[in-house]
Protein backbone atom coordinates (compact mmCIF):
# COMPACT_ATOMS: atom_id res chain seq x y z
CA UNK A 1 0.00 0.00 0.00
CA UNK A 2 1.13 3.57 -0.55
CA UNK A 3 1.98 5.69 2.46
CA UNK A 4 -1.21 7.67 1.94
CA UNK A 5 -4.24 6.05 3.45
CA UNK A 6 -7.18 5.19 1.25
CA UNK A 7 -9.18 7.99 2.83
CA UNK A 8 -6.65 10.75 2.18
CA UNK A 9 -6.06 9.72 -1.44
CA UNK A 10 -9.80 9.52 -2.12
CA UNK A 11 -10.24 12.97 -0.58
CA UNK A 12 -7.49 14.38 -2.77
CA UNK A 13 -8.96 12.94 -5.97
CA UNK A 14 -12.66 13.35 -5.19
CA UNK A 15 -13.03 16.89 -6.71
CA UNK A 16 -12.15 15.34 -10.07
CA UNK A 17 -14.54 12.41 -9.69
CA UNK A 18 -17.74 13.22 -7.78
CA UNK A 19 -18.93 16.16 -9.95
CA UNK A 20 -18.98 13.85 -12.96
CA UNK A 21 -20.28 10.66 -11.34
CA UNK A 22 -23.84 9.52 -12.13
CA UNK A 23 -25.06 6.61 -9.99
CA UNK A 24 -28.78 6.65 -10.74
CA UNK A 25 -29.83 8.28 -7.48
CA UNK A 26 -30.74 11.64 -9.02
CA UNK A 27 -32.05 13.20 -12.19
CA UNK A 28 -29.74 13.36 -15.20
CA UNK A 29 -29.74 15.81 -18.09
CA UNK A 30 -26.76 15.67 -20.44
CA UNK A 31 -27.07 19.33 -21.39
CA UNK A 32 -26.40 20.37 -17.80
CA UNK A 33 -22.89 18.89 -18.01
CA UNK A 34 -20.29 21.24 -19.46
CA UNK A 35 -17.93 19.83 -22.06
CA UNK A 36 -15.17 22.40 -21.43
CA UNK A 37 -14.80 22.17 -17.63
CA UNK A 38 -11.26 22.10 -16.24
CA UNK A 39 -11.90 21.56 -12.53
CA UNK A 40 -10.06 24.73 -11.54
CA UNK A 41 -6.79 23.42 -12.99
CA UNK A 42 -4.57 24.74 -15.74
CA UNK A 43 -2.91 22.39 -18.21
CA UNK A 44 0.45 22.34 -16.38
CA UNK A 45 -1.26 21.36 -13.12
CA UNK A 46 -3.27 18.74 -14.97
CA UNK A 47 -0.15 17.20 -16.51
CA UNK A 48 1.46 16.90 -13.06
CA UNK A 49 -1.63 15.20 -11.74
CA UNK A 50 -1.76 12.88 -14.72
CA UNK A 51 1.86 11.87 -14.14
CA UNK A 52 1.18 11.21 -10.44
CA UNK A 53 -1.84 9.08 -11.34
CA UNK A 54 0.22 7.04 -13.83
CA UNK A 55 2.68 6.13 -11.06
CA UNK A 56 -0.14 5.28 -8.66
CA UNK A 57 -1.87 3.20 -11.31
CA UNK A 58 1.29 1.21 -12.10
CA UNK A 59 1.74 0.46 -8.38
CA UNK A 60 -1.88 -0.58 -7.85
CA UNK A 61 -1.95 -2.68 -11.01
CA UNK A 62 1.07 -4.68 -9.84
CA UNK A 63 -0.71 -5.46 -6.56
CA UNK A 64 -3.97 -6.21 -8.39
CA UNK A 65 -2.15 -8.74 -10.59
CA UNK A 66 -0.29 -10.35 -7.67
CA UNK A 67 -3.36 -10.59 -5.43
CA UNK A 68 -5.39 -12.19 -8.25
CA UNK A 69 -8.79 -11.58 -6.67
CA UNK A 70 -10.37 -8.51 -8.26
CA UNK A 71 -10.67 -7.47 -11.90
CA UNK A 72 -11.38 -4.01 -13.30
CA UNK A 73 -13.46 -3.20 -16.38
CA UNK A 74 -13.07 0.29 -17.86
CA UNK A 75 -15.72 1.18 -20.46
CA UNK A 76 -15.10 4.17 -22.74
CA UNK A 77 -17.92 5.56 -24.87
CA UNK A 78 -18.14 8.78 -26.83
CA UNK A 79 -18.68 10.41 -30.20
CA UNK A 80 -16.03 10.18 -32.91
CA UNK A 81 -12.92 12.22 -31.99
CA UNK A 82 -13.94 12.40 -28.33
CA UNK A 83 -10.45 11.20 -27.37
CA UNK A 84 -10.95 7.55 -26.39
CA UNK A 85 -7.77 6.26 -28.05
CA UNK A 86 -5.55 9.04 -26.73
CA UNK A 87 -7.04 8.67 -23.24
CA UNK A 88 -6.06 5.00 -23.15
CA UNK A 89 -2.54 5.81 -24.27
CA UNK A 90 -2.12 8.79 -21.94
CA UNK A 91 -3.55 7.21 -18.79
CA UNK A 92 -2.31 3.64 -18.96
CA UNK A 93 1.20 4.35 -20.20
CA UNK A 94 3.60 2.50 -17.90
CA UNK A 95 1.11 -0.17 -16.82
CA UNK A 96 2.47 -3.69 -17.25
CA UNK A 97 0.86 -5.02 -20.46
CA UNK A 98 0.74 -8.53 -18.95
CA UNK A 99 -2.09 -7.39 -16.71
CA UNK A 100 -3.95 -4.95 -18.95
CA UNK A 101 -5.86 -5.66 -22.17
CA UNK A 102 -7.55 -3.21 -24.55
CA UNK A 103 -10.42 -4.37 -26.76
CA UNK A 104 -11.79 -2.09 -29.48
CA UNK A 105 -15.27 -2.97 -30.67
CA UNK A 106 -15.98 -2.01 -34.25
CA UNK A 107 -18.71 -3.11 -36.67
CA UNK A 108 -19.81 -6.64 -35.67
CA UNK A 109 -18.43 -9.52 -37.75
CA UNK A 110 -20.56 -12.31 -39.21
CA UNK A 111 -19.53 -14.55 -36.32
CA UNK A 112 -20.49 -11.92 -33.76
CA UNK A 113 -23.85 -11.32 -35.41
CA UNK A 114 -24.60 -15.03 -35.03
CA UNK A 115 -24.57 -14.59 -31.24
CA UNK A 116 -26.50 -12.46 -28.78
CA UNK A 117 -25.60 -8.77 -28.62
CA UNK A 118 -23.51 -9.18 -25.43
CA UNK A 119 -21.46 -12.17 -26.58
CA UNK A 120 -18.43 -10.47 -28.08
CA UNK A 121 -17.98 -8.34 -24.97
CA UNK A 122 -18.49 -11.22 -22.55
CA UNK A 123 -15.63 -13.23 -24.08
CA UNK A 124 -13.36 -10.19 -23.76
CA UNK A 125 -13.99 -9.55 -20.05
CA UNK A 126 -10.84 -9.18 -17.91
CA UNK A 127 -9.57 -12.09 -15.84
CA UNK A 128 -9.01 -11.77 -12.11
CA UNK A 129 -5.98 -9.62 -11.46
CA UNK A 130 -6.37 -7.82 -14.79
CA UNK A 131 -7.60 -4.46 -16.05
CA UNK A 132 -9.75 -4.70 -19.16
CA UNK A 133 -10.39 -1.59 -21.25
CA UNK A 134 -13.32 -1.55 -23.67
CA UNK A 135 -13.00 1.07 -26.40
CA UNK A 136 -16.72 1.13 -27.14
CA UNK A 137 -18.70 -1.78 -25.70
CA UNK A 138 -22.04 -3.55 -25.46
CA UNK A 139 -23.56 -0.09 -25.17
CA UNK A 140 -23.10 0.28 -28.92
CA UNK A 141 -26.00 -2.16 -29.25
CA UNK A 142 -28.24 0.36 -27.49
CA UNK A 143 -26.77 3.31 -29.39
CA UNK A 144 -25.87 2.73 -33.04
CA UNK A 145 -28.65 0.19 -33.57
CA UNK A 146 -31.11 2.73 -32.18
CA UNK A 147 -29.89 5.54 -34.41
CA UNK A 148 -29.76 3.10 -37.36
CA UNK A 149 -32.69 0.67 -36.94
CA UNK A 150 -31.66 -1.20 -40.11
CA UNK A 151 -28.61 -2.52 -38.24
CA UNK A 152 -30.88 -4.23 -35.73
CA UNK A 153 -32.19 -6.44 -38.54
CA UNK A 154 -28.67 -7.76 -39.14
CA UNK A 155 -28.59 -9.19 -35.62
CA UNK A 156 -30.98 -11.93 -36.80
CA UNK A 157 -33.29 -11.61 -33.82
CA UNK A 158 -36.64 -13.31 -34.44
CA UNK A 159 -39.06 -10.63 -35.63
CA UNK A 160 -41.65 -11.19 -32.92
CA UNK A 161 -39.00 -10.41 -30.26
CA UNK A 162 -38.26 -6.96 -31.64
CA UNK A 163 -40.86 -4.87 -29.87
CA UNK A 164 -41.14 -1.22 -28.87
CA UNK A 165 -39.71 -2.24 -25.48
CA UNK A 166 -36.47 -3.70 -26.83
CA UNK A 167 -34.29 -0.79 -25.67
CA UNK A 168 -35.67 -0.79 -22.14
CA UNK A 169 -35.20 -4.56 -22.10
CA UNK A 170 -31.57 -4.17 -23.15
CA UNK A 171 -31.01 -1.59 -20.44
CA UNK A 172 -32.43 -4.07 -17.92
CA UNK A 173 -30.22 -6.90 -19.21
CA UNK A 174 -27.12 -4.72 -19.02
CA UNK A 175 -27.91 -3.44 -15.54
CA UNK A 176 -28.44 -6.99 -14.27
CA UNK A 177 -25.27 -8.18 -16.02
CA UNK A 178 -23.18 -5.41 -14.47
CA UNK A 179 -24.62 -6.17 -11.03
CA UNK A 180 -23.70 -9.82 -11.56
CA UNK A 181 -20.12 -8.91 -12.54
CA UNK A 182 -19.80 -6.63 -9.54
CA UNK A 183 -20.94 -9.37 -7.17
CA UNK A 184 -18.28 -11.65 -8.65
CA UNK A 185 -15.36 -9.29 -8.14
CA UNK A 186 -15.29 -7.07 -11.23
CA UNK A 187 -15.09 -3.33 -10.58
CA UNK A 188 -16.96 -1.54 -13.38
CA UNK A 189 -16.02 2.02 -14.32
CA UNK A 190 -17.93 3.60 -17.20
CA UNK A 191 -16.97 6.85 -18.91
CA UNK A 192 -18.87 8.92 -21.45
CA UNK A 193 -16.40 11.35 -23.04
CA UNK A 194 -18.61 14.40 -23.40
CA UNK A 195 -17.35 16.56 -26.27
CA UNK A 196 -18.99 19.59 -27.90
CA UNK A 197 -19.95 19.60 -31.56
CA UNK A 198 -17.62 22.57 -32.11
CA UNK A 199 -14.63 20.73 -30.62
CA UNK A 200 -15.38 17.66 -32.73
CA UNK A 201 -15.29 19.90 -35.82
CA UNK A 202 -11.88 21.27 -34.75
CA UNK A 203 -10.49 17.78 -34.26
CA UNK A 204 -11.84 16.57 -37.60
CA UNK A 205 -10.11 19.49 -39.33
CA UNK A 206 -6.92 18.69 -37.43
CA UNK A 207 -7.04 15.11 -38.69
CA UNK A 208 -7.51 16.28 -42.27
CA UNK A 209 -4.58 18.69 -42.08
CA UNK A 210 -2.00 16.37 -40.50
CA UNK A 211 -0.52 13.45 -42.51
CA UNK A 212 -0.01 11.49 -39.30
CA UNK A 213 -3.69 11.73 -38.37
CA UNK A 214 -5.56 11.70 -41.69
CA UNK A 215 -5.78 7.90 -41.59
CA UNK A 216 -8.16 8.25 -38.64
CA UNK A 217 -10.67 10.19 -40.72
CA UNK A 218 -13.60 8.52 -42.45
CA UNK A 219 -16.41 9.99 -44.52
CA UNK A 220 -18.71 8.04 -42.23
CA UNK A 221 -17.60 10.40 -39.44
CA UNK A 222 -19.23 13.29 -41.31
CA UNK A 223 -22.38 11.25 -41.96
CA UNK A 224 -22.74 10.43 -38.28
CA UNK A 225 -22.01 14.03 -37.30
CA UNK A 226 -25.21 15.01 -39.11
CA UNK A 227 -27.06 12.85 -36.55
CA UNK A 228 -25.43 14.61 -33.60
CA UNK A 229 -28.67 15.55 -31.78
CA UNK A 230 -30.03 12.03 -32.10
CA UNK A 231 -26.86 10.52 -30.67
CA UNK A 232 -26.90 12.96 -27.76
CA UNK A 233 -30.50 12.06 -26.96
CA UNK A 234 -29.74 8.34 -27.01
CA UNK A 235 -26.62 8.78 -24.87
CA UNK A 236 -28.71 10.66 -22.33
CA UNK A 237 -31.18 7.77 -22.26
CA UNK A 238 -28.38 5.23 -21.83
CA UNK A 239 -26.76 7.06 -18.92
CA UNK A 240 -30.10 7.74 -17.28
CA UNK A 241 -31.24 4.11 -17.38
CA UNK A 242 -27.99 2.20 -16.80
CA UNK A 243 -26.33 4.18 -14.02
CA UNK A 244 -26.14 2.40 -10.69
CA UNK A 245 -24.09 2.49 -7.52
CA UNK A 246 -22.16 -0.64 -8.54
CA UNK A 247 -21.63 0.53 -12.12
CA UNK A 248 -21.86 4.35 -12.25
CA UNK A 249 -21.34 6.44 -15.34
CA UNK A 250 -18.86 9.31 -15.34
CA UNK A 251 -19.77 12.09 -17.77
CA UNK A 252 -16.29 13.40 -18.56
CA UNK A 253 -15.74 16.95 -19.87
CA UNK A 254 -13.64 16.18 -22.95
CA UNK A 255 -13.10 19.42 -24.88
CA UNK A 256 -9.73 19.55 -23.10
CA UNK A 257 -8.09 16.16 -23.54
CA UNK A 258 -5.72 16.64 -20.63
CA UNK A 259 -8.59 17.24 -18.20
CA UNK A 260 -10.52 14.23 -19.49
CA UNK A 261 -7.45 12.14 -18.64
CA UNK A 262 -7.30 13.67 -15.16
CA UNK A 263 -10.92 12.66 -14.50
CA UNK A 264 -10.61 9.14 -15.91
CA UNK A 265 -7.21 8.47 -14.31
CA UNK A 266 -8.33 9.79 -10.92
CA UNK A 267 -11.46 7.64 -11.01
CA UNK A 268 -9.54 4.46 -11.84
CA UNK A 269 -6.86 5.16 -9.21
CA UNK A 270 -9.42 5.93 -6.49
CA UNK A 271 -11.36 2.74 -7.30
CA UNK A 272 -8.21 0.62 -7.04
CA UNK A 273 -7.23 2.37 -3.82
CA UNK A 274 -10.56 1.44 -2.23
CA UNK A 275 -9.83 -2.25 -2.85
CA UNK A 276 -6.99 -2.08 -0.30
CA UNK A 277 -4.73 -4.13 -2.56
CA UNK A 278 -1.56 -5.70 -1.18
CA UNK A 279 0.96 -8.28 -2.20
CA UNK A 280 0.11 -11.81 -0.99
CA UNK A 281 1.78 -12.78 2.28
CA UNK A 282 3.69 -16.05 2.58
CA UNK A 283 2.58 -18.47 5.32
CA UNK A 284 4.85 -19.44 8.22
CA UNK A 285 5.95 -22.72 6.63
CA UNK A 286 6.95 -20.98 3.42
CA UNK A 287 8.87 -18.30 5.31
CA UNK A 288 10.86 -20.97 7.13
CA UNK A 289 11.60 -22.71 3.86
CA UNK A 290 12.65 -19.42 2.25
CA UNK A 291 14.99 -18.78 5.17
CA UNK A 292 16.73 -22.12 4.53
CA UNK A 293 17.03 -21.32 0.83
CA UNK A 294 18.52 -17.93 1.66
CA UNK A 295 21.13 -19.52 3.92
CA UNK A 296 22.03 -22.06 1.25
CA UNK A 297 22.47 -19.34 -1.36
CA UNK A 298 24.60 -17.28 1.02
CA UNK A 299 26.83 -20.30 1.78
CA UNK A 300 27.18 -20.90 -1.95
CA UNK A 301 28.33 -17.32 -2.43
CA UNK A 302 30.90 -17.58 0.39
CA UNK A 303 32.20 -20.89 -0.91
CA UNK A 304 32.80 -19.49 -4.35
CA UNK A 305 34.52 -16.28 -3.21
CA UNK A 306 38.26 -16.09 -3.86
CA UNK A 307 38.35 -19.28 -5.91
CA UNK A 308 40.94 -19.08 -8.69
CA UNK A 309 40.36 -20.32 -12.19
CA UNK A 310 41.91 -23.75 -12.73
CA UNK A 311 42.04 -24.75 -9.03
CA UNK A 312 40.33 -27.84 -7.72
CA UNK A 313 37.28 -27.49 -5.55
Amino acid sequence: MSKKSSGSLSTELDPFISPFRIDGTGKFHLRSHKTDAKGGLDKAEGEKMLDANRKRLADFQEKLFAQDRWSVLVVLQGMDAAGKDSAIKGIFEGVNPQGCEVTSFKQPSTLELNHDFMWRCVIALPKRGHIGIFNRSYYEECLVTRVHPDLLEKEKIPGKLITKDIWRERFDYITAFERYLSRNGTVILKFFLNISKQEQRTRFLDRLEQPGKIWKFSMNDVTERARWDRYQAVYQDIVRHTSSKVAPWHVVPSDHKWFARVVIGSTVVAALDRLELRFPRADKASLEEFAQVRKALQREAKGGRGKKVGTKA
